[in-house]
């Protein structure tokens, strides 16, 4: 988008912003929408080198809370005076109605979900709504990437008048994260989160992408495919092995969904970046000790 679009189109989407950049015949940018399980998401692309917001333009915003999943590149969020760095696969909570910044490092992408900010304060009590980085700490953060990490890669299965129910799980979550993360003495250090958890949370962001690899990652992440390999020795595992598993693990859900049922295993195989049907059958008999038509069958019979 030219810079005017794309700044008039983020303050239809997100509310009041203004924009800092060093040359407007540099800037790449886009802002596109859609929802899912009842929430809008907004996806956001630019170079631009800060965007901010003050107190009096955000006062009339109190429709949403921002939960934003930074996609690509890496961006720096303050609010509260409080800075807080997304790498690739990180997610934050912000109050819409605060004062913010978001400087970016380099072109940047995230989603941004848009919460019911009414819901949210209902969901905190008599608690301030923090800004928090979400980390992987507890049971309720790692529920709530499982859930977001779907929400952004695929649509959910309509559900009609109960969509509500979407955003008000997801809003119960966050004061439960925020205790516990609030409990420990190092939480400041505890947000900045780790390097594999990152690529981790990446990967589950971009696995139906064919090019989901070394060299992407490493590219995404900054770091040599050196690195990256080494860093996944340490946890016993080897890049390839691991993203091939995540994919045979989607894959193997969605031959168990009966609401599925009507998709060819090759469309699945191929939705999950798989290109050779022999080579995936392969693969995942190795993975499940079944055929994936006999999995399939096995799981589908299981569910009637």
């Amino acid at each position: 988008m030219p810079f005017d679009a794309w700044i008039g189109a983020l303050r239809q989407t997100c509310g009041y912003f203004d924009c800092t950049l060093k040359d407007r015949r540099s800037f790449k940018g886009s802002v596109s929408t859609r929802t899912n399980g009842g929430i809008d998401i907004a996806n956001i692309v630019t170079n631009a080198e800060k965007v901010t917001s003050s107190r009096s333009q955000r006062s009339n915003e109190d429709r949403y809370c921002f939960l934003i999943v930074q996609k690509q590149g890496r961006a720096t969020l303050v609010q509260n005076g409080t800075p807080i760095t997304l790498r690739p696969g990180e997610m934050a909570l912000m109050d819409s109605v605060k004062m913010c910044e978001i400087i970016s490092h380099g072109l940047i992408e995230h989603d941004s979900l848009h919460l019911s900010r009414s819901e949210v304060v209902r969901c905190f009590g008599d608690t301030a709504i923090p800004f928090m980085k979400i980390t992987p700490d507890c049971a309720s953060s790692q529920i709530l990437q499982l859930v977001v990490n779907r929400m952004v890669t695929e649509p959910l299965v309509s559900v009609g008048k109960g969509e509500e129910g979407v955003v008000n799980s997801l809003a119960a979550l966050l004061p439960s994260i925020y205790q516990h993360q609030a409990q420990s003495p190092a939480f400041m250090e505890q947000a900045d989160g780790t390097l594999f958890n990152c690529i981790q949370q990446f990967i589950e962001q971009h696995l139906h992408e064919e090019d989901m690899g070394p060299e992407r990652l490493a590219s995404a992440f900054h770091i040599s495919v050196r690195q990256l390999y080494r860093l996944f020795e340490q946890h016993d595992e080897t890049v390839c092995r691991y993203v091939q598993r995540r994919r045979l693990a989607r894959c193997a859900e969605e031959l168990a969904s009966p609401m599925l049922s009507k998709c060819s295993i090759t469309q699945i195989a191929y939705k999950w970046g798989f290109t050779d049907s022999a080579h995936f059958s392969r693969s995942f008999k190795r993975e499940f000790a079944s055929s994936p038509r006999m999995y399939r069958r096995e799981h589908l019979a299981l569910a009637v």
